[in-house]
């Protein structure tokens, strides 16, 4: 990994990319600390002192603090993934929006990039909403007048907006994909917040504490086991091998090859987390809108409401902590199916396979390819769907070292991932400049005489040339 950095730096392509993108990464970070109008920051701090564990404090790590600073981007890129995510889920069940993502090419994308964006707007308002009539009774906001909760709502949702362009100028001009990339950045910087709240339970009230240094231990252990574990689970794969037969195009005989299909074990990768995590959380979202006070109160409603924040508020009682550990667990399960065999399809990969004459070992052709796929898919989802569930529990069993961080499972396994999936991108850009330059070099040895060289086209065609010469 740090030699493809290092060799990246020296790169001034690749370099001036990195520079772009940390750029972006800084503008960023300024916007975490930008306030929304009209908010009492002492009120804030004393409000948010509360909610750093569960859902609410997923939230604030994802944003990178924002969430407990209360500024324009609080609400991160969550309603840009919620909407990915329905217009996703649509996508099956809606045979025009299905042609789109399979057959439209660019442009078809470029439309259902365009409808996401719609629904995100949609989903920033009523987020913001939601957020707004949230903390309305607490005294946060200095004016709750219709006129004070458009300009906060409308800061929010332009904050939202502006995060989604720079998540998209990283992607087009930058390294890596720009929407992971800006959730690893609010994740990592919480990183010295964590360290001093380990630092703090060594060193309690400036003495130096023996169970609070155990407790450390055990934790940065934990952590690292955790951290090889879940490398681990993202590297690893299920391989299918295929054969080809033999056959015959023009006068050539071509075919009868050996490869592979690799199924990954995380195939799901976060998103069940994410989708179990926004399920559960609505109802609350909801009913704050539409219900006033709705914390102090009693009956079926209020019940509903503490059953969703359980897992980010322990007040509202172990029962409803249990139960909402219990749904949020089958959820994750079930969703890790569900978007399983959203992405991968058995039939459609066992019609191509068929098509071009290729067959899995031991496996007919046809359904029982399909069969056999799907019991692979099965399987591999239970496990990765288990390891998800285990993943989101750990900030539970955290609490147990009286570290007040919300830095659980799930930060670990999207950091981890999207710093894989940054390496692999700094090295495929390494690889294709390298192949280019040797291009470039061939061309310019193999050029026949008086041959004018202007243009890749042109160096191309002449490195052909070159190349047909020496055979």
């Amino acid at each position: 990994m740090f030699k493809t950095i290092k060799n990246a730096l020296k790169t001034p392509e690749v370099r001036k990319k990195l520079l772009y993108t940390l750029l972006l990464i800084v503008i960023f970070r300024l916007g975490c600390y930008i306030t929304v109008p009209g908010v009492d920051t002492f009120k804030l701090a004393e409000e948010m002192s509360s909610a750093t564990n569960g859902v609410t404090g997923l939230i604030d790590t994802i944003s990178g603090g924002a969430f407990s600073r209360l500024s324009i981007f609080a609400m991160s890129i969550t309603p840009y993934i919620t909407a990915s995510i329905v217009i996703q889920l649509l996508g099956m069940v809606i045979p025009a929006l299905e042609r789109l993502t399979k057959e439209g090419g660019e442009e078809g994308r470029t439309k259902i990039n365009k409808y996401t964006k719609m629904l995100t707007i949609v989903l920033a308002l009523i987020e913001g909403l939601g957020i707004f009539f949230s903390y309305k009774s607490s005294g946060i906001f200095l004016d709750t007048s219709f006129i004070g909760g458009a300009l906060t709502v409308i800061s929010l949702m332009a904050g939202t907006a502006l995060l989604i362009w720079l998540g998209e100028q990283i992607t087009n001009k930058g390294i890596g994909n720009g929407i992971s990339m800006i959730i690893f950045v609010g994740i990592i910087s919480g990183l010295p917040r964590g360290i001093t709240a380990v630092w703090g339970l060594m060193f309690s009230a400036g003495t130096f504490s023996t169970v609070g240094f155990i407790k450390a231990l055990a934790l940065i252990v934990g952590l690292l086991v955790l951290v090889a574990g879940v490398v681990f689970i993202q590297i690893a794969e299920r391989r299918i091998p295929v054969q080809y037969a033999k056959k015959v195009v023009g006068r050539r005989m071509v075919g009868a090859q050996n490869t592979h299909i690799p199924l990954k074990l995380a195939m799901a990768g976060v998103m069940p987390i994410i989708f179990a995590s926004s399920f559960m959380t609505f109802p609350a979202m909801i009913l704050q809108i539409f219900v006033k006070d709705i914390a102090t109160q009693t009956g079926f409603w209020a019940g509903v409401y503490r059953f969703s924040i359980a897992s980010s508020n322990s007040s509202v009682g172990i029962g409803y902590t249990i139960a909402n550990a219990i749904v949020y667990l089958l959820l994750i399960l079930g969703f890790t199916y569900f978007y399983t065999y959203a992405m991968f399809n058995p039939a459609e990969i066992s019609g191509n396979i068929k098509r071009n004459g290729g067959f899995i070992p031991g496996i007919r052709a046809g359904k029982p390819t399909t069969d056999y796929l799907s019991s692979v898919i099965s399987k591999l989802s239970l496990v990765g769907g288990i390891f998800l569930a285990i993943i989101a529990i750990l900030p539970m069993i955290a609490n147990f070292t009286n570290l007040n961080i919300a830095f659980g499972g799930t930060s670990i396994l999207i950091v981890v991932g999207v710093a894989l999936e940054t390496i692999q991108q700094l090295e495929s850009q390494l690889v294709t400049r390298h192949y280019k330059w040797r291009q470039s070099k061939i061309c310019l040895f193999f050029r026949p005489i008086g041959t004018p060289l202007f243009g890749r086209k042109k160096c191309l065609n002449n490195w052909q040339i070159g190349k047909n010469k020496l055979k």
